[in-house]
């Protein structure tokens, strides 16, 4: 038989898949996913995480509550770290499943994926759980887990670890005062590590926040003296009648407040399956918050009891009611000031707090912190805008007092646009703008950059890549003055360096004021090689000899535009250095396989879209800013002057002391 080329091997290897077969393929069974990737369910790994594992089995009880089938809960942390949550609920099935004879109910909750009885309205007509991971993910990520129902007079226990049971379920005895599921378990020291641990005060302000949010559910509060190391109590007991009302008011406290009342409410759509509940005011000198900081304005908002620190459409529909309400009582009052009032200007001194219950919420993520439902900005509007216009309409003296701090909000939030604005354009008028200069179209600083490009090429790049609107490109050609070695003659008349100046419009020297600089951030981009280096080390001696104030600002920065391209079939990363072009395939692509790797030679050389990806895109670029310690300023300068200066025995004296410091030889 003929022997195959090399080629046709190679070609045979490609088109059949190489070594790449069925056993490459991993199939995660149970709770093994939770433990392999635990970021996909709570987030990470950190103390948020950790915290978000309460939250999982403390909301189980709450959907008890909020059902009307738990009046009290208990939350208990323990001498060993391991936290105890009970309820006096219906407490989980106990009865063989359905589908698993040979399992009970909670049996399947607590060890299946998407097990539980929240995916429909027969059991919770709403609910705080809703893709049926909670119970089985804390049990995954726990060590040790038990479970105790108190069911038909009986109670009953399982235990588990790491997801997996330990025993079976056991009818303990009887239980003719008791009914209800407790749930004990203990964050596993494998995925968490050995020194995160229950906070007893993040915990408490945890346990309170629910109170706050079901008026009808007394929580207890109980905590092992040994664990506290700050003013939480060992002991409390939670139950707010008012809800949400009572919330606010005691963030108040005997903060003055721009209304004498409170604006608050609740409102249930017919038929119970939609709810709103709010609480608002606006603080005239900001607001006490937990921590000992304070803040001009707040929104807490919640969906099912679960929080959604980062908003989302009920947090729309309470903003738009609360301008739209304002804006129409302004005309109404035939005061024309309050067509200019916005959203930013109504909440930005407002205390809001607002509390949703729907049917089937759509969340962002396992962890639920952005709420997505679009029929929840339309309830939430319409529910807060009715109240609002009649609270309005029977408080006027307070109803004018809130325009007229809003209004004030506005004039001065115009004010200080018109400042930018006007301070940009007068800079604008005055200086003599490079012609090479591609500007941002924003007139105010604020929010915009300019980046200093080496050469015309990257600057043709950079201009296709940049944000039009608050991204310019100045290109340089080539190395700039080493101006610390030039006469002043010499640096007055280079071109490179008076289009610098003349783009940033701050001046220089004696004359330098950061008021007056056109951008907020400066950004030097050259090329990721030797040359760029020194291109960008003769910059940061430009600006720490004539602009040191730029520096000491935060304002001067790096681009870290990638030298490599890695690349496997579909799959692309890019690389700063060799380094961590060397990372990046040992850890991200398929060992035995070819990779691919090019060389940028510049940046001119990155088509636009990579350019933009990698180095221009503040969602995906990375910056490094230049700064000089305080306590190193004088032995910075020094440096720059032995490095850069213009005595070349200075540069000598320092390559011998450091020569000993290179540990790679050199073929020059």
């Amino acid at each position: 038989m003929a022997r195959k080329s090399a080629k046709a091997a190679v070609e045979d290897d490609l088109f059949s898949g190489g070594d790449y077969t069925a056993k490459d393929i991993e199939v995660l069974e149970g709770l093994e996913p939770v433990r392999k990737r635990p970021g996909m369910y709570i987030g990470g790994t950190d103390e948020k995480a950790l915290h978000h594992l309460f939250a999982e089995v403390l909301d189980n009880s709450m959907d008890e509550a909020v059902a009307g089938h738990a009046s009290r809960i208990e939350v208990e942390l323990h001498e060993n770290g391991a936290l105890t949550v009970s309820d006096n609920g219906r407490g989980m099935p106990i009865d063989p499943h359905p589908k698993f004879k040979n399992k009970s109910a909670l049996e399947v909750i607590m060890t299946t994926l998407h097990a539980g009885g929240k995916f429909s309205n027969k059991a919770y007509a709403t609910s705080g759980g809703l893709h049926g991971v909670g119970a089985s993910v804390v049990n995954a990520l726990s060590d040790e887990l038990t479970v105790e129902v108190a069911r038909g007079r009986k109670l009953y226990r399982q235990t588990f670890s790491r997801g997996i049971p330990t025993s079976k379920l056991q009818t303990v005895g009887d239980a003719p005062n008791r009914r209800g599921t407790s749930t004990t378990f203990h964050p596993d020291p494998e995925i968490f590590g050995d020194k995160l641990s229950f906070k007893p005060a993040r915990l408490f302000r945890m346990t309170r926040s629910k109170a706050y949010l079901f008026g009808g559910v007394e929580i207890r509060w109980k905590c092992a003296p040994e664990l506290i190391k700050d003013e939480t109590p060992a002991q409390d007991v939670f139950k707010f009648d008012n809800g949400l009302r009572d919330y606010l008011q005691s963030v108040i406290d005997t903060k003055p407040t721009v209304t004498d009342d409170i604006f608050s409410g609740k409102v249930t759509r017919e038929g119970g399956h939609g709810t709103v509940e709010w609480a608002i005011c606006w603080g005239q000198t900001g607001f006490a918050m937990e921590g000992g900081q304070t803040a001009d304005g707040f929104s807490h908002s919640y969906c099912n009891t679960i929080p959604t620190p980062e908003g989302g459409t009920h947090e729309q529909g309470l903003r738009s009611a609360l301008t739209r309400g304002l804006k129409a009582y302004a005309e109404l009052a035939g005061v024309k000031k309050g067509a200019q009032v916005t959203a930013e200007d109504v909440m930005g001194t407002a205390g809001a707090m607002l509390s949703i219950f729907i049917s089937n919420p759509e969340f962002q993520g396992q962890t639920k912190d952005k709420l997505a439902t679009n029929e929840a900005h339309k309830l939430t509007e319409t529910a807060i805008r009715a109240a609002f216009d009649h609270w309005l309409a029977g408080h006027r003296k307070q109803a004018d007092q809130l325009l007229d701090w809003v209004i004030d909000r506005a004039d001065e939030r115009l004010r200080r646009r018109k400042e930018k604005e006007v301070s940009r354009a007068s800079a604008m008028r005055k200086l003599r703008l490079p012609g090479k200069l591609a500007d941002c179209s924003q007139q105010a600083a604020e929010n915009t950059e300019i980046f200093l490009v080496e050469g015309d090429s990257a600057g043709g790049s950079a201009k296709q890549a940049r944000n039009r609107k608050t991204q310019a490109i100045l290109p340089l050609r080539g190395k700039i003055l080493n101006v610390a070695s030039a006469t002043r003659d010499k640096i007055a008349g280079n071109q490179e360096i008076n289009d610098i100046i003349q783009a940033l419009g701050c001046g220089i020297g004696s004359k330098f004021e950061i008021e007056d600089l056109r951008y907020e951030k400066v950004i030097i981009m050259t090329d990721a090689d030797v040359d760029g280096a020194h291109i960008a080390a003769l910059l940061i001696t430009f600006f720490h000899r004539s602009m040191p104030q730029l520096i000491d600002a935060g304002r001067l920065y790096l681009a870290q535009p990638p030298l490599y391209r890695v690349s496997q079939g579909g799959k692309s990363a890019y690389a700063l250095d060799e380094a961590h072009r060397d990372r990046l395939i040992e850890t991200e692509f398929r060992k035995g396989q070819k990779v691919d790797v090019s060389r940028f030679k510049g940046l001119g050389e990155m088509m636009p879209a990579q350019l933009k990806e990698t180095t221009m895109n503040p969602a995906t670029r990375t910056l490094a800013r230049v700064v000089i310690p305080e306590d190193k300023v004088v032995e910075v300068t020094d440096l720059v002057e032995r490095l850069m200066g213009k005595k070349a025995e200075a540069r000598y004296n320092f390559i011998q002391e450091n020569a000993a410091f290179v540990v790679e030889e050199l073929d020059i």
